[in-house]
């Protein structure tokens, strides 16, 4: 088991894939880090973003044996590459219901959100991939995040009281 935590500006009792945005690094999904400050972190962002609420963290538990006995489609960036930069500007160009990928779960570094111009960049083909992966590395600690993309995926999570 491994424990997840969501940072937000109010507690998540119950994930509701509705309520995603659109256009995030993975795509339309619910978003959940190993490391509780960056959590943390985040929700300091998304409250004062939001200006209401209070920072709050939510705490989940996460059978990754059983995502891979269920069949659920997984997919892992281990680090920064081309591969995941590609990924994270195929995602956050897309604006529609419809998701740019087939993945339940998708596993991998956060990109650094202050980047939007370079992906404009490399879009109008102005940079190349292997900067575009420089330019996104998120500055801080080792940042990864755990994608949740469908209600299947959903469904391995449980919530637990921190």
């Amino acid at each position: 088991m491994k424990r997840l935590y969501h940072g937000s500006n109010v507690a998540i009792e119950e994930i509701d894939l509705s309520r995603s945005k659109r256009g995030k690094d993975f795509g339309q999904g619910f978003y959940l880090n190993a490391n509780p400050h960056q959590a943390m972190d985040m929700a300091t962002r998304t409250t004062r973003f939001l200006n209401e609420g209070i920072p709050t963290l939510s705490c989940f538990e996460f059978d990754e044996d059983k995502a891979t006995k269920e069949d659920l489609n997984i997919k892992i960036f281990p680090d920064y590459s081309e591969e995941w930069a590609e990924f994270v500007v195929m995602n956050r160009k897309n604006d529609s219901d419809i998701p740019a990928h087939p993945y339940d779960i998708v596993i991998g570094p956060i990109a650094d959100d202050t980047v939007g111009v370079q992906i404009r960049r490399y879009i109008m083909g102005y940079m190349s991939a292997a900067a575009l992966v420089e330019e996104l590395r998120f500055k801080g600690d080792n940042a990864v995040q755990y994608f949740f993309g469908t209600p299947k995926a959903v469904k391995l999570l449980k919530r637990i009281e921190l």
